[in-house]
């Protein structure tokens, strides 16, 4: 049996209702006008017009046929107009419906940069609103997959290149077994298992998985746990390491676990790149936010490489990251957990100056 469709449904509809309406006005007034008609004829009567009780039979028959012939064509007038105009609106609430049906279409296919127009009634516009907001953020997750396979291809090729190169060397007799060797290809596994963890956890992360346990927590005493780790990293000849910021700090909202992992990530980035002068860990209260600064005196950030600072991947020196086993993810990762936790982060750097990553949490 065929389905009937939503067009169809639509005018059947607007017609049943149209005809009911119709149908009860011409059946209340089949059964009531000629009582009413007779009733005035008796008024009249005895207000000495009694001549028209002798023609009150042909008056009432006369009545009854010019009343059902008007009746039938106002019915089959008024049928023939509702029916093309309850026509004319389901096919007006269909259009945009099929279109929106002919995209899904062009979605599955993989077409994705279609986009719904707008619509001129109120209901459907919200829903094609909706609908290219969906369809903005299908297009958006469809890019970021194609951009991590992408980088992923990319950022594996060199250490699995590495890793081949050794091995064969080793199984062909070219190079003779050795600490370095091994030590070497221990290094590119753990990088590759380095950068398999962070894509893990940047992944969950920009869908929001990640587990925030948001409660009032003074960050003082991480601060001063963090100097104090970092600084046994330091060389003597290396930049001076310390935390400025008052000895009594509000309470803010935060996952300290989380903000730890942030501020490791910062601080590691600065020691790596900053071979003299200081890093500063600075927290302040700012407009109701506690922010918090990371200040190093280090190689700095050119200012075409500052928009995609955040970006997974992205290195501003590439050789000198890929040397230094950094992944490229940990920035990617820190912004999207700062912003789980309803903050922000942004960097200031000048090239040869030093950086400066801060960002802000919400005061508990």
């Amino acid at each position: 049996m065929a389905k009937i469709g939503l067009v169809t449904r639509l005018f059947f509809s607007h017609f049943l209702v149209i005809v009911v309406g119709i149908g009860s006005f011409v059946i209340i007034g089949k059964v009531s006008s000629p009582r009413l008609f007779v009733l005035h004829l008796q008024q009249l009567e005895g207000r000495n017009f009694y001549y028209l009780r002798y023609a009150r039979t042909q008056l009432v028959e006369g009545f009854e046929n010019v009343w059902s012939r008007s009746t039938f064509w106002s019915f089959m007038t008024g049928a023939t107009a509702a029916g093309g105009l309850s026509y004319w609106v389901s096919k007006r609430i269909m259009q945009p419906l099929t279109l929106m049906e002919q995209i899904t279409q062009k979605f599955a296919a993989g077409k994705l940069d279609e986009r719904m127009p707008t619509l001129e009634i109120t209901e459907l516009n919200q829903l094609a609103v909706s609908f290219n907001r969906m369809a903005s953020s299908l297009e958006g997750v469809e890019q970021r997959r194609r951009e991590l396979i992408g980088d992923l291809t990319h950022e594996l090729r060199t250490p699995l290149t590495v890793v081949r190169g050794y091995l064969e060397e080793l199984a062909d007799g070219r190079i003779s077994p050795s600490p370095e060797i091994y030590q070497q290809l221990a290094k590119e596994t753990k990088r590759l298992e380095r950068l398999v963890n962070d894509l893990q956890e940047l992944s969950k992360a920009e869908a929001g998985y990640l587990p925030i346990n948001l409660q009032p927590v003074n960050l003082r005493p991480l601060l001063e746990s963090l100097v104090q780790k970092f600084a046994d990293q330091l060389l003597e000849e290396g930049p001076v390491l310390r935390l400025e910021c008052p000895p009594q700090l509000p309470f803010v909202l935060a996952d300290i676990d989380r903000v730890e992992q942030v501020l490791v990530n910062l601080l590691g980035n600065a020691v790596r790149y900053t071979s003299e002068g200081s890093i500063i860990i600075r927290a302040w209260t700012e407009l109701g936010k506690f922010w918090i600064g990371v200040i190093d005196t280090g190689q700095g950030i050119g200012v075409e490489d500052l928009p995609h600072v955040f970006e997974r991947f992205f290195r501003a020196d590439r050789s000198r990251a890929r040397h230094s086993g950094g992944t490229g993810i940990g920035l990617a990762i820190s912004r999207r957990l700062i912003e789980l936790q309803g903050g922000h982060i942004e960097v200031e750097s000048q090239l040869g100056k030093g950086s400066t990553f801060r960002f802000f949490l919400t005061l508990a």
